[in-house]
C-alpha cells in the first residue's frame, strides 16, 4: 500500500483536479480499511521461511532407540514318521534349518528356543551427562536398549525408571564427552495455530524432520487416566514415538506418542504428551526411579447438565464423588459420596478429567483445601494426600445386610422391588448391598438411554438413602414439589460399584 500511495503521489506541487480528488478519496478509503485490519494481522506470527536453522540447532539431541527383547518361543517337534521312511532325513533337515527342530530329531527332549523381538522408536537427550527420554511403550520389557545418535554413535542404555500411565521412560547412557541436550519449554503457552516441529525415526528413517501446527490442546484419547494431549498435524508415524515436538524457540513442548489413523500412517492427526505433564514425571523417575503421585481416595464421574440441575449446581462443572475408599485420605477429611469437587489446592476443577491430573501432580503428604458443593452449598475441606501407588487397589464399600419384604412399584420407567435373598441370588448381588432392586427397565425410557440395567440397585434418590420402592416414589414426589426437572439416583451395579444417574421426572 505504501508503494501504491507513493506512485499515486504527485512528484511536484500541482493544483488537484477533480479526478485527482476522486483518486485521493478512493485511496483514503483503502488506507482506512487497511489501517483498521492491521492491528489484527500484526498479532499473527508469519510462517517461518525455513525450519533448517532450528533443525540444525536441535537435531544432535534427538536419538533413535533400538529395543530388543528375548523371549522363549514355543517348541515344535518333528512329525512322528514311521521308522525307516525315506522322508525322515528330509523332514529333519528342513525343520532344523528353520530352527524348529528338537533335541534328537524324534520328538524326545526338545531343546528350548529363543526368539528376539526388536522395536524402533525415538528419544531425546535432556541432560548432557547422558539422560535420555522416550516413551515407555518403545522400550517395553526390553532386555537390551541401544541409543543411536545422529553421528552414528551407538551407546547401550540402562533404564532409570518408567511410567505406563503417562507412557514415559528415562534412560541413562555413558558417553566420553558431554552430549547435546535440549530443554523443556512452556507447553501451557501453546495455542492452536502455533508452529511446531517434530524430529524422529519414522519407519526406521532416522533424523526425519516434519513441521506443522498445534491443532488442539487438552485432547483425551482414552489411553490413560491423565490424558491431556497436544494434537498436531506435523507428520508423525510409527517410529516417531518418544521423539520431541519443538516450539520455534527450540524447546521441547511435547513428546510424540500416538497417532489416529485408519491406515497406520500419518493422516495429520498426531498426539504428544505436553511438557507440563511429562516434566514432573521425569523428575520423579530421575530422583526416585519411580513415580510418587498424590492420592485422594475417591471414585469420580463427570457432571452433565441433568446431574447439575438435580444437584442445584447452576451449571455442569466439577467432579462428582461416586465412591470413597475406606482407607483413603478423603474419608477422614469428611468428603462424602455426592459431593462435587469444584476446586482443589487453588485450581479449578472444570470437569472430572481435571481432578486426577491435579491430584497426581500434587506432592504426597501435602495438606490442601478442597472446595465441594454439598446439597447446593459450598464447603471447604482440608485433605492430606496419600500416595497413589500405595492405594491403587481400592476397597469395595460394603454395608450391613438387611432384607425387606418384596414390594413392586414402577417409577421413572423402572420396575422396582425391595431387596430379598432371592433377588440377591438371581442377580448375584453382594450380601452387604442395600437399596432398591431394579427388576425391569422400560426400553423406551430415559433410564434405558442412561444404560440402567435390571439387577442394578438404587441406593439413593436425591442424595437420600432408600430401602423400599415406596421410598423411591416418595423422594421423587418431594423433588417434583421443589420444582426440579431431574432426580439424581445413586445406582450400584452387581459388583457394588456405584455411579450417579440423573433422570428426568417431567
Amino acid at each position: 500500500m505504501t508503494q501504491a500511495m507513493n506512485a499515486l503521489a504527485p512528484s511536484q506541487t500541482v493544483r488537484p483536479t477533480r479526478l485527482s480528488r476522486r483518486l485521493a478519496a478512493s485511496c483514503f478509503a483503502v488506507v482506512t480499511f487497511v489501517a483498521t485490519a492491521l492491528p489484527m494481522a500484526a498479532q499473527a506470527r508469519s510462517a517461518p521461511e525455513s525450519f533448517a536453522d532450528l533443525a540444525d540447532e536441535v537435531t544432535g539431541a534427538v536419538v533413535n532407540i533400538s529395543a530388543s527383547t528375548t523371549v522363549e518361543a514355543k517348541n515344535r517337534t518333528l512329525p512322528q514318521l514311521p521308522p525307516g521312511t525315506p522322508f525322515e532325513d528330509l523332514f529333519e533337515e528342513f525343520f532344523n534349518r528353520r530352527g524348529q527342530g528338537n533335541g534328537n530329531g524324534n520328538g524326545d527332549n526338545p531343546l528350548p528356543r529363543q526368539r528376539r523381538s526388536n522395536s524402533l522408536g525415538s528419544g531425546f537427550v535432556i541432560d548432557a551427562s547422558g539422560i535420555v527420554v522416550t516413551n515407555n511403550h518403545v522400550i517395553g520389557d526390553a532386555n537390551e536398549i541401544t541409543v543411536i545418535f545422529s553421528d552414528g554413535t551407538r551407546l547401550k542404555a540402562d533404564i532409570i525408571g518408567k511410567d505406563s500411565k503417562v507412557d514415559l521412560a528415562v534412560l541413562k547412557v555413558k558417553s566420553d564427552k558431554p552430549l547435546k541436550a535440549v530443554k523443556f519449554g512452556d507447553s501451557d503457552a501453546l495455542r492452536p495455530g502455533d508452529w511446531v516441529m517434530a524430529i524422529g525415526n519414522p519407519f526406521g528413517l532416522g533424523g526425519s524432520v516434519t513441521a506443522g501446527i498445534v491443532s488442539a490442546r487438552g485432547r483425551n484419547i482414552d489411553s490413560g487416566p491423565y490424558d491431556n494431549y497436544i494434537q498436531t498435524d506435523a507428520a508423525i508415524n510409527k517410529g516417531n514415538s518418544g521423539g520431541p515436538l519443538f516450539n520455534m524457540n527450540g524447546e521441547v513442548v511435547g513428546i510424540n506418542t500416538a497417532i489416529l489413523s485408519p491406515t497406520g500412517g500419518s493422516v495429520g492427526i498426531g498426539f504428544a504428551v505436553p511438557a507440563s505433564t511429562a516434566a514432573p514425571v521425569i523428575d520423579q523417575l530421575r530422583q526416585f526411579g519411580e513415580t510418587r503421585r498424590g492420592w485422594l481416595g475417591v471414585r469420580i464421574q463427570n457432571v452433565d447438565d441433568a446431574t447439575a440441575e438435580a444437584l442445584n449446581l447452576g451449571s455442569a462443572k466439577g467432579a462428582l464423588i461416586a465412591g470413597i475408599d475406606d482407607k483413603g485420605p478423603a474419608k477422614p477429611a469428611g468428603l462424602d459420596v455426592g459431593d462435587v469437587i469444584t476446586r482443589f489446592d487453588g485450581k479449578d476443577v472444570k470437569d472430572s478429567r481435571d481432578l486426577p491430573r491435579i491430584v497426581a501432580s500434587t506432592p504426597v503428604g501435602k495438606t490442601v483445601d478442597v472446595v465441594v458443593v454439598r446439597k447446593g452449598k459450598e464447603e471447604t475441606k482440608q485433605v492430606t494426600l496419600g500416595r497413589l501407588e500405595d492405594g491403587e487397589k481400592q476397597a469395595n464399600l460394603q454395608q450391613p445386610s438387611t432384607d425387606t419384604p418384596t414390594v413392586t412399584k414402577q417409577a421413572l420407567g423402572l420396575e422396582l422391588s425391595g431387596m430379598t435373598d432371592e433377588l440377591r441370588r438371581r442377580y448375584g448381588l453382594k450380601d452387604g448391598q442395600k437399596g432398591v432392586v431394579i427388576t425391569r427397565v422400560d426400553p423406551n425410557s430415559t433410564a434405558a438411554d442412561k444404560r440402567i440395567q435390571p439387577g442394578e440397585v438404587i441406593v439413593e434418590v436425591g442424595q437420600e438413602p432408600v430401602s423400599t420402592p415406596a421410598d423411591v416414589t416418595k423422594r421423587i414426589d418431594t423433588i417434583k414439589s421443589q420444582g426440579r426437572k431431574s432426580a439424581l439416583l445413586l445406582v450400584a451395579n452387581t459388583q457394588g460399584e456405584v455411579r450417579f444417574v440423573a433422570l428426568s421426572i417431567e
